[in-house]
């Protein structure tokens, strides 16, 4: 037509390879933003995985500060750069992870398959300007109930990890069914067979349970290592887990019963699990009051 401009089409949505590039983020980077709600990604209509809507990047970009800010946020460290940022010594701040005063946010398995965990540097900063920490951080001797958890051997980074994760993947979840994988990753597979009797439901339920991250060749030594410390290991935190996957079932049964061959029929109930010996308490990303309670009952 004369005198017209032909212009290609603006494209509404994004693949999150593409997203990162268009907020000049790493790949990396990018994965974090979005597991921190930082970034919000839309269901792919073609079954294709999460896309990133071009009114979402055009908002990121819009956001004051944009990209420092954002880049700020999603800053990790690990824990020679953690002990820096707090100014403690590196023996301390590894105590203190133990214990569960601060969260690791990411782990990965380094060349020796030892566990390397990763820590949001602005909650670090955060931390250690609050003046209610002074003692925590740089007193001559930790605290007696502390001390005794550390003899012991206690380690809460794993579960405050998982507890961090579990935030996540049930944010992501597009349904019932999704939000019940999500929190079936994280328990054995013995536990889920003991709650979900029925084996089409239980074949249907591992559909949407997510694979560990960083989880590698299935079989190798760094699966195991990773599918161990994506599994539950808490007494408290399996009845939680249990309870809060059966309460899921029930949901997701209501909406959409799991599918099975023509004939077959639903069991009229799924054995509900074994309460717990004591009510199970609310579990926050940082355990350690919890654990200063149960010890001193």
């Amino acid at each position: 037509m004369a005198g017209s401009t032909l212009t290609r089409p603006q494209q509404l949505s994004f693949t999150p390879g593409r997203a990162a590039r268009e907020l000049g983020l790493k790949r990396n980077e990018f994965d974090l933003a979005v597991h921190l709600g930082h970034i919000r990604t839309v269901p792919d209509e073609g079954g294709g995985g999460p896309r990133v809507a071009r009114s979402e990047t055009d908002r990121v970009r819009a956001a004051d500060g944009f990209p420092e800010a954002l880049l700020k946020r999603v800053r990790v460290v690990g824990t020679t750069e953690g002990a820096e940022a707090m100014d403690i010594p590196v023996g301390r701040f590894t105590r203190l992870a133990r214990l569960g005063v601060v969260t690791p946010v990411r782990f990965y398995l380094n060349r020796y398959r030892a566990v390397v965990w990763l820590y949001l540097a602005e909650e670090l900063a955060q931390f250690a300007a609050d003046e209610q920490n002074t003692a925590l951080l740089h007193a001559r001797r930790m605290p007696e109930g502390m001390r005794g958890l550390l003899d012991e051997g206690v380690d809460l980074r794993p579960r405050n990890w998982r507890a961090r994760h579990r935030e996540f993947l049930l944010r992501s979840a597009d349904g019932p069914w999704e939000s019940a994988g999500a929190l079936a990753a994280f328990l054995d597979p013995v536990e889920i067979a003991e709650l979900v009797r029925d084996p089409y439901e239980r074949s249907y339920l591992n559909r949407f349970r997510p694979t560990p991250p960083h989880q590698g060749a299935p079989g190798t030594p760094a699966a195991h290592l990773t599918e161990r410390i994506m599994t539950a290991d808490d007494p408290d935190e399996i009845s939680r887990l249990r309870r809060d996957l059966a309460q899921a079932l029930e949901d997701a049964r209501t909406v959409r019963p799991a599918p099975r061959p023509a004939g077959e029929q639903r069991p009229s109930a799924t054995p509900p699990p074994p309460p717990p010996d004591e009510p199970a308490q609310h579990e926050a990303p940082r355990g350690l009051l919890g654990w200063l309670r149960r010890r001193s009952a």
